[in-house]
């Protein structure tokens, strides 16, 4: 978990062209299941289109666990947690089940909306003092990396002495790959001692806090391994806050670069403003990542084509929620008209984000009420300088010069 102070000290960028930004990221025109190649020259089938997809994320034959065998290395571009093959994402069959049953107890939608009244403050808290600032000002340190960094640190109840140590961690939770393996074991050891140190206080001292609800619900469902458990948390905590950093700051680079007639409806109508967020998160990837993976258990018919055993399959959401079939044409057009159909920017099936209403909850309150306290925001450097922060799974800007 980031400091705000210290967002550009932690970014690395990568050598080459500059990255456009993701809301500008082309995509072919989705197709018929195809071979493609890993960076690493693993073999792979991409698919595209929105029903395919679907099917992929849905269907029981496409799992996690089998990118993951014992003993072999694992799948390229993943490293650090996300490797875990005792993280959630990891998992499928009886030991999913049992993991997403703890997690869905103590992370309902009904318990997010509880949280509203809190994270509204918070959301109040950090635009006083980025009102209060000097300009220009840096959105990103004075908004899209505080704001989550507090709304996960009080779901977590941790408090704010917590923060500088999981900064630290989080670089390594969700590495690009340029952080040398010892690093990056020797990180997530003391991370994973953080998060077993914490699930045993909680076990001792229950609170009002997310991982006092789930060691309850983990000791009710019985037969979840520790480790799988501490690896649940150490996820909440680093995706809890990069995820909704990332799609907070992207949303805005696209907003205030190249929509601010948007700004007016959005600080007045929170409502729409709602509309618009699913529509964000619906266009705008938070990486450069063209699939979520999965290994075909059997040979298996998708969209006319069949998938051999042992495949690894790429589901490209991006191009899947441009799909003219489904979606129409121009995408970008009105932001505040309802999706035709279901995102899979959360994913779907089994595997679907359990985050999902949190980050919702979050993304609308924070840009309503950033157009309706500062309606005259702009930005104060060309979309085109902006340099980027990298993950393993995403990407959003180091900083983003304001003033109003």
């Amino acid at each position: 978990m980031s400091c705000p102070a210290d967002a550009d000290a932690d970014a690395h960028t990568r050598p080459g062209p500059p990255l456009p930004p993701l809301h500008r990221l082309d995509f072919d025109p989705p197709g018929p299941p195809r071979p493609v190649e890993l960076p690493d020259g693993t073999p792979a089938w991409l698919v595209s289109r929105y029903a395919d997809v679907r099917m992929v994320l849905t269907d029981s034959r496409f799992g996690r666990a089998g990118l993951h065998p014992p003993d072999s290395p694992s799948l390229s571009g993943e490293s650090g947690l996300v490797s875990s093959t005792d993280l959630i994402f990891n998992q499928d069959g009886e030991d999913h089940l049992r993991l997403r049953r703890t997690m869905r107890r103590a992370f309902t939608p009904r318990a997010v909306a509880r949280w509203r009244p809190w994270i509204a403050e918070i959301v109040e808290q950090r635009l006083d003092e980025l009102a209060d600032s000097a300009r220009p000002a840096d959105l990103v340190a004075g908004f899209t990396l505080p704001l989550p960094v507090a709304v996960i640190s009080r779901v977590m109840g941790l408090d704010s002495e917590a923060q500088e140590p999981l900064r630290h961690w989080s670089r390594y939770a969700f590495s690009d790959g340029s952080h040398p393996e010892e690093e990056i074991a020797s990180a997530l050891k003391e991370f994973a001692a953080f998060g077993a140190g914490l699930l045993a206080e909680r076990r001792k001292e229950p609170g009002d806090d997310l991982p006092s609800a789930l060691v309850q619900a983990a000791d009710e469902e019985g037969g979840i391994p520790e480790s799988q458990l501490v690896d649940l948390v150490c996820g909440l905590v680093v995706g809890g806050h990069d995820s909704t950093m990332t799609m907070l700051g992207n949303s805005l680079l696209y907003l205030l670069g190249e929509r601010p007639e948007v700004w007016p409806r959005l600080g007045a109508d929170e409502q729409a403003a709602g509309t618009m967020a699913d529509r964000l998160l619906h266009l705008i990837p938070l990486g450069d990542d063209r699939g979520t993976a999965r290994h075909a258990a059997t040979d298996t018919e998708v969209g006319g084509v069949t998938i051999p055993a042992g495949a690894v399959v790429l589901a490209d959401c991006g191009a899947a929620n441009r799909d003219p079939e489904v979606f129409p044409p121009r995408p970008l057009g009105d932001l505040f008209a309802p999706l035709a159909a279901p995102t899979l920017a959360f994913g779907a099936g089994a595997h679907y984000c359990l985050g999902a209403w949190l980050a919702r909850l979050e993304l609308r309150l924070a840009l309503h009420r950033l157009a309706a306290r500062l309606p005259g925001l702009r930005l104060a450097q060309p979309p085109e300088s902006v340099e980027w922060h990298l993950g393993t799974t995403s990407r959003s800007p180091q900083r983003i010069a304001v003033t109003w």
